[in-house]
């Protein structure tokens, strides 16, 4: 089980990992080469689907949250020994943590 700082880490993790690949201008050339593909043919669901994914930051930031959250897992030896019930739980919290970060962002944002 993760500590709660490992948890801040994280999920500090996922919410920068959510704003590069959602918001960062650094891959708005791959983002418009996926729209282009959507637009060939825009009746896809598949490709719906993944045009959905890549700009909501709560979709992405679940999937970078738990890609995130196995990596540190596997790589410091704490995966195994673990129920993956626990593991499921820490991937809502990272995931809920990096969101709470991303709408606090987005609120300040507005503000300024």
């Amino acid at each position: 089980m993760i500590t709660v700082w490992e948890l801040v880490l994280l999920a500090f993790a996922g919410y920068r990992g959510t704003q590069l690949a959602v918001h960062d201008s650094i891959l708005d050339p791959v983002r418009d080469r996926i729209h282009e593909w959507h637009e060939a043919r825009p009746e896809s669901g598949a490709r719906e689907f993944v045009i959905t994914l890549i700009s909501c930051v709560y979709c992405m930031g679940w999937w970078i949250s738990g890609a995130l959250l196995a990596t540190y897992l596997l790589v410091t030896g704490s995966w195994t020994g673990t129920p993956l019930l626990v593991h499921g739980i820490e991937w809502l919290a990272v995931a809920g943590a990096a969101v709470a970060i991303n709408r606090v962002d987005d609120t300040l944002g507005r503000l300024t």
